[in-house]
């Protein structure tokens, strides 16, 4: 079984998440893929962030029809800040079945991967698929990319990259969708559609419980 994990504050979720989710599916042909919204994450500010009851149910409504997603609240139980290596530990510690386990980001999140707690650790964990509508071969790699192939003794093989430990790196590139969750929240606040940016039901859930609003 080949189970990918996808997390993020997804505040809210939004097109683009589930686009390059579903094509990352597809390409690497994961039987699942788990949306884990983070709880208090360590990079961001969260003067915008949604209650994380509310970003769970988002998720919830914008996955619910696709049987290939699955979503996980463990970060948002943890009092603690939420940290990936957490993540990923839990998940191999606790899932029954055997299981390649898949950790996607995003090209931004891979640049740097150099930062995040436990980052070596990380990499002999689980595989990596990095998602971009930048990334084409015949470019090459952004230079910040570059350095954590070679940071993390990355080598190239064939299509894909792997480590001593035998972990793989894949660069996807998925569909090119300008969408971003903060000209949502801006969209939101200022009372204009953010119909077809999201879901209609994550849509209408923002409306009802007036997320994102001020006062």
């Amino acid at each position: 079984m080949k189970i990918g994990l996808y997390g993020g504050t997804f505040n809210p979720i939004h097109i683009g998440h589930l686009r390059a989710a579903e094509e990352v599916r597809e390409v690497m042909r994961l039987d699942l893929v788990y949306f884990i919204p983070a709880g208090t994450p360590p990079h961001k500010p969260d003067g915008e962030l949604a209650p994380a009851e509310h970003r769970l149910e988002m998720v919830r409504l914008a996955t619910k029809n696709n049987p290939y997603f699955m979503i996980s609240d463990f970060e948002l139980r943890r009092a603690e800040r939420s940290y990936t290596i957490d993540t990923v530990r839990f998940f191999l510690s606790s899932f029954r079945h055997r299981a390649e386990w898949f950790l996607m980001m995003g090209i931004d999140a891979f640049c740097d991967l150099e930062s995040w707690k436990a980052a070596d650790e990380l990499t002999t964990l689980c595989n990596l698929i990095v998602h971009t509508r930048d990334y084409a071969e015949e470019m090459g790699l952004p230079p910040a990319a570059l350095a954590n192939v070679e940071r993390f003794r990355y080598r190239k093989i064939g299509d894909h990259y792997a480590n001593p430990s035998g972990r793989e790196l894949k660069f996807v590139k998925t569909t090119y969708i300008p969408v971003s969750a903060t000209e949502i929240r801006r969209a939101a606040r200022q009372g204009k559609s953010i119909r077809y940016l999201v879901p209609l039901e994550v849509s209408d859930y923002i409306a009802r419980h007036r997320l994102y609003q001020r006062g």
